[in-house]
């Protein structure tokens, strides 16, 4: 839930306490439009700094709409001071989070294409998920460190709950097997090959362990790792390099 305070903060930091250039009498109408192909997301952000500033929002597309140039997501009408106040905010609320979800249905639909040709030659493994990680250090890598692998996995499971998910990270191939066999519940292949996580794929068929393949994936390669079999592909790029989606916000038309 976005908060007012979120908003205030968002507004500060763009325009500050006082903007001079937004001094603007009447009222207008405002249109976020975009200026190239991608998948619409973040509107409920730019719709909450409009409705913080009192704007009403008409029009909105929901997330995760595919738009062309010239379509467009969002309608405002209100005063025209309070308007021009959050267009650049919400420009850049929507840009990034767009960017994100274009990019993110990019490596999805690499992921599965690479998946229809596995499929094509009866690979029995599930398809892949493709999901953003932070790809960053976790207790249990410490753990793993002062009590071994088995150990590690050992003292984690008696300490979580039934419904609690084990994911063990792993940077060796023969690992994998141990990790699954000692109770872990998704095995994480870390920055290993294509070809090296398909041979910890196929060392994983005999156990109910997921894969995961993450580390360094990029849209050039998620589809050679997607073919491997693999459950679940891990993209720290999707969040942490994707280009914000060009919009454009208009106003009095």
């Amino acid at each position: 839930m976005i908060t007012n305070a979120q908003v205030e903060r968002w507004l500060r930091e763009d325009v500050g306490h006082h903007d001079v250039t937004n001094q603007v009498p009447g009222e207008t109408t405002g249109r976020l439009v975009a200026k190239e192909p991608g998948i619409a997301a973040g509107l409920e952000a730019a719709t909450a700094v409009f409705d913080y500033l009192g704007v009403a929002v008409d029009e909105a597309l929901e997330n995760g709409t595919a738009v062309d140039p010239g379509d467009e997501l969002l309608r405002v009408e209100g005063a025209a001071r309070e308007v021009l106040r959050g267009e650049r905010v919400a420009v850049n609320l929507a840009g990034h989070a767009s960017g994100i979800a274009t990019r993110t249905n990019e490596a999805v639909e690499r992921a599965r294409e690479a998946q229809r040709v596995r499929e094509s030659q009866s690979d029995s493994r599930s398809p892949s998920e493709v999901q953003s990680t932070s790809e960053d250090a976790s207790d249990t890598r410490a753990a793993t460190g002062e009590l071994g692998l088995e150990g590690a996995i050992e003292h984690f499971r008696e300490r979580t709950s039934f419904a609690t998910k084990l994911d063990v990270e792993v940077e060796a191939v023969d690992d994998a097997p141990r990790a699954a066999a000692a109770g872990a519940d998704i095995v994480l292949l870390d920055n290993m090959s294509p070809a090296e996580t398909k041979k910890a794929v196929d060392l994983l068929a005999d156990y109910d362990a997921l894969a995961e393949a993450s580390g360094g994936i990029t849209l050039e390669t998620v589809a050679d790792y997607a073919a491997t079999g693999v459950d679940v592909v891990s993209m720290g790029s999707l969040t942490h390099s994707a280009p914000s989606l060009d919009l454009s916000f208009r106003t009095g038309d």
